[in-house]
């Protein structure tokens, strides 16, 4: 009888295809196949299988069942509720969690194998070598290295044809994580957290838990036990560690290798795409039991998920802006809920959602509320530049670099904090006022001395700084405004000439590797003062550096974004937790021409729990989150009186709902990108309302023109 297979591809499409199942292919769901789609063949995923009984018109056959790994059925059940949930088509999550199946395979290996020939001139150096190599598939340089010979011996063994080169396809193999090394020596509240971990793991089932400790208070050796419990629990079991960035990774990948011995997976858009496919397969294939990486490794197709630990869990780089549009943070408990896992949440500044949750009861609050050792908070410092401003063309305060002359005169380090790129965010014209912009956008054009360009950093569009003014032509008239990190680096070596400054961002750490390099540069005391954005404010850990120095304070406030005050303390938060983490003390300055901003008022009392509660009335009184929920819809055309047109239908198609208000449409903040206008509405639901089932709806009724592209975002970050 033959079978109808349903079929999921990853693409924008929004249901699987049905499919004959070919004679003896024996599919089984999860199976990857190749199947036609017009005139090509697609790899797809089996989401279903049923009998062909009754079917009232001729289906396609597949054409394979691929040589793959089997999507385990808790990756496809999450992929499928993260596109309902995102009111995506079920293919966008789908790419992601086939990304590293897609991967181009590692190149073949070589290896020695025997041939049965005898040596014509028996050695002892040869005897151990025929001995390590039977049975084995080493290549020569592993196989001199385990007889203990020269490479020398094994190369005149093949060229004698007593052993011979094969290729073989390269394996995915990670080593079993070493459960018998000691941890490190924790504290009674780290040990006592630990041990509630513990006992969550041993009841089995999901459980979510929020890790909340002081920045220095040791969350990392909290978790890295929990990940020790869990393996040690079952042979079989997985650990996954989000975490929000790059450079983070490299930090806690060490951290993993050092408490077990073994290198973990590491998935982030650096890694290349043979070693994403070989961490992919391995995961798939058990073969891997700890994966360290950022959001994207949520859809790694693990077999047997324990635990998972968001580390940094406020961080909103875990939200995903472009393509399929997601909260890892909220996912990974979602995940752990299908998987029966138990999930961590760590964070010195939780989001004000997980801290009603911890409060509600609905996530074990474990709380860290002092430094690991001898190590104290830094002492926390304003400075109103109203009242004392930094010199003409200068953005250092006096009380600022006082402080940095005494910090280096002690030998101690500085982090100069500027969440800002390049060398100055805005290029105008002083003859006529013209703003430097990009070509059919609205973003203003950043100025970045070391490549002497001007860069737009919404969508990539770079040119070189010109001599005139595009608009009145005058020459030499394009001046740099405000403060990048540049900027702040070149004030730095003018103050200081012996200091050896370095910046850490995005434009001077390109990769892995190089944030990698800086870091222990940092932390080995080779630099005196760095400059950073927020790549360096969180999560690191730099014994000499006692003093933080934020350039703008004010900088997150400014907009109106709802997270403002919240995104505000969280990094500044964590950028003055750098300073004091060992047996120095340290100390922030917090530059600012609002003291009395309560945000400010809070970071220097270090007065969390006050500017918390502060936050929450007022999100209670609007009905925001964490007591509402939100929603975007976002549209974009080049034919701006199209895009009205479509709007306005979209508004007049909206489903009357009790507890839900619709704002808009209306023209979004950058109302221009890339030739395209951009129009939004905004979405506000009471905690009861199935958001996501309200927006599908709305979608349903709506079929927007061809040239008008449509996202809805469910939770909005960004309100760009």
């Amino acid at each position: 009888m033959t079978r109808i297979a349903s079929v999921l591809l990853p693409m924008p499409l929004p249901e699987a295809f049905d499919y004959a199942e070919p004679e003896g292919l024996g599919l089984e769901v999860g199976d990857q196949v190749a199947a036609p789609l017009g005139p090509r063949l697609m790899r797809g995923v089996v989401v279903g299988i049923r009998d062909g009984v009754g079917g009232n018109r001729p289906l396609k056959p597949i054409e394979r069942k691929l040589d793959e790994p089997r999507l385990p059925p808790g990756s496809i059940e999450f992929v499928q509720w993260a596109a309902r949930y995102a009111v995506d088509f079920p293919g966008q999550p789908l790419a992601i969690a086939l990304r590293g199946a897609r991967a181009p395979k590692p190149k073949p290996v070589k290896v020695v194998r025997t041939t049965g020939a005898e040596p014509a001139r028996p050695t002892l150096a040869r005897s151990k070598v025929l001995q390590a190599a039977a049975g084995a598939d080493l290549s020569p340089a592993d196989l001199a290295r385990a007889a203990g010979v020269s490479s020398g011996v094994v190369k005149g063994l093949i060229d004698e044809g007593v052993l011979a080169l094969h290729e073989i396809e390269a394996v995915a193999r990670f080593d079993e994580p070493d459960l018998s090394r000691p941890g490190s020596r924790l504290s009674d509240s780290q040990a006592a957290a630990a041990d509630v971990l513990k006992e969550m793991l041993q009841a089995g089932g999901f459980q979510v838990a929020l890790l909340d400790g002081v920045t220095g208070s040791g969350k990392t050796e909290v978790y890295l036990e929990a990940a020790a419990a869990a393996l040690a629990e079952d042979p079989t079991a997985q650990v996954l560690v989000l975490l929000p960035e790059i450079a983070l990774t490299q930090a806690v990948i060490g951290r993993v290798a050092a408490r077990f011995g073994v290198q973990p997976g590491e998935w982030h858009s650096d890694v290349a795409p043979p070693a994403r496919r070989r961490v992919w397969e391995a995961v798939a294939g058990g073969r891997c039991r700890i994966v360290v990486g950022a959001r994207s490794a949520l859809f790694l197709p693990f077999t047997n998920l324990r635990l998972i630990v968001v580390d940094e869990e406020h961080d909103g780089s875990f939200k995903q802006e472009e393509g399929f549009i997601y909260q890892a943070r909220d996912l990974a408990v979602v995940r752990g809920k299908i998987e029966g896992s138990c999930v961590l949440l760590a964070s010195a500044t939780p989001s004000l959602e997980t801290l009603r949750n911890a409060e509600q009861g609905r996530y074990r609050w474990l709380r860290l509320s002092s430094r690991h050792g001898i190590a104290q908070l830094p002492e926390i410092q304003l400075v109103d530049l109203r009242a004392t401003p930094p010199e003409t063309g200068r953005w250092l305060s006096p009380p600022l670099v006082r402080a940095m002359a005494e910090t280096l005169e002690r030998g101690e380090q500085t982090l100069l904090f500027l969440n800002r790129r390049g060398y100055a965010p805005l290029v105008l014209c002083k003859a006529c006022g013209e703003r430097m912009t990009a070509p059919d956008t609205d973003s203003w054009l950043v100025e970045h001395r070391y490549s002497g360009r001007l860069v737009c950093h919404l969508t990539g569009f770079s040119m070189p700084k010109p001599e005139r003014c595009p608009h009145c032509s005058a020459k030499d008239s394009l001046v740099s405004i405000g403060p990048g990190v540049e900027r702040v680096e070149e004030e730095a070596r003018a103050l200081f000439p012996d200091a050896r400054v370095a910046v850490f961002s995005s434009d001077t750490v390109f990769d892995a590797r190089e944030a990698r390099r800086l870091v222990e540069a940092m932390a080995e005391g080779q630099i005196d003062i760095l400059v950073a954005t927020q790549a360096a404010a969180k999560g690191h850990n730099f014994p000499k550096l006692t003093l933080v120095g934020v350039v703008d304070a004010d900088l997150g406030l400014r907009g109106g974004d709802l997270r403002a005050a919240e995104r505000t303390y969280q990094l500044l938060a964590q950028a003055t937790g750098r300073a004091g983490r060992r047996d120095r003390p340290g100390r922030a300055l917090l530059q600012t021409y609002a003291p009395e901003h309560s945000v400010m008022q809070a970071l220097q009392a270090q007065d969390r729990d006050a500017f918390v509660a502060a936050e929450m009335e007022e999100r209670l009184f609007a009905k925001l989150p964490p007591f509402g929920r939100l929603a975007a819809v976002i549209a974009s055309g080049a034919d701006p009186g199209q895009l009205d047109a479509f709007m306005r239908q979209m508004a007049e198609a909206a489903p009357n709902a009790e507890g839900v208000e619709v704002y808009g449409p209306a023209d979004a903040p950058l109302s221009l990108v890339r030739g395209r206008r951009r129009k939004r509405f905004l979405v506000r639901a009471d905690r009861g309302v199935d958001l996501s089932a309200y927006m599908t709806t709305w979608r349903a009724r709506v079929k927007p023109p061809a040239s008008v592209r449509l996202a809805i975002d469910i939770d909005p970050y960004s309100f760009l």
